[in-house]
């Protein structure tokens, strides 16, 4: 059994070995992908479930503020959210919010998720629904993801997957690195325009 010690030691070589491993070139080409929707004056909605919601609500915070690009997330109305859920149901719920926010195909939706969607496990369905219907509408499919990124990896147009270095951590190592990746996102020279205080 590991001692709380070791258990620290393992997490940030954990973290240092993901560091070392993410895909450089994927991320550059989101931050291409980003700046095309700025200059087509598009929009971006991200959909989390969980930490992924979380994550979503404060990407949107700095994709608005420090990068001035037109950003919501479904998750921050808790009213219209679970009211969809209640009366329509939880598959639908995004791709609805999606709907009657008139999503064009110069916006995007970005994925905040550990799974990504899976229709096999009948795992966060509403973001498999969301995905789906961004593509009917010719929006890109952005995400940031673990494991093997599951049907957001499939049929997203920029998906980075973090790396798996250990099964028992993926939930934490994903969640976190999602932070650490929109932090890089928004601090681009290509799409930050306001400064940060600090």
């Amino acid at each position: 059994m590991l001692s709380k010690k070791n258990h620290i030691i393992n997490y940030f070589k954990e973290v240092k070995y993901i560091s070392d491993q993410i895909g450089i070139s994927k991320i550059e080409k989101l931050v291409k992908e980003l700046v095309k929707i700025k200059k087509k004056k598009g929009r971006l909605f991200f959909l989390g479930i969980g930490g992924g919601a979380a994550n979503s609500s404060h990407a949107v915070n700095d994709f608005r503020k420090i990068c001035q690009i037109e950003s919501y997330a479904p998750t921050d109305n808790v009213s219209e959210l679970t009211a969809r859920i209640n009366d329509e149901g939880w598959e639908t719920s995004l791709a609805e919010w999606l709907n009657i926010s008139r999503l064009r195909s110069n916006d995007g939706i970005f994925i905040m998720s550990v799974g990504g969607g899976s229709i096999k496990k009948k795992v966060s369905i509403n973001l498999v629904k969301a995905i789906d219907f961004a593509k009917k509408k010719k929006a890109k499919v952005f995400g940031i993801v673990g494991r093997d990124g599951g049907f957001t990896r499939k049929k997203g147009d920029v998906v980075i997957v973090i790396p798996t270095v250990n099964q028992k951590m993926v939930t934490p190592h994903s969640e976190a690195f999602q932070a650490v990746i929109w932090h890089c996102l928004v601090s681009h020279p290509l799409l930050q325009i306001k400064k940060m205080k600090w």
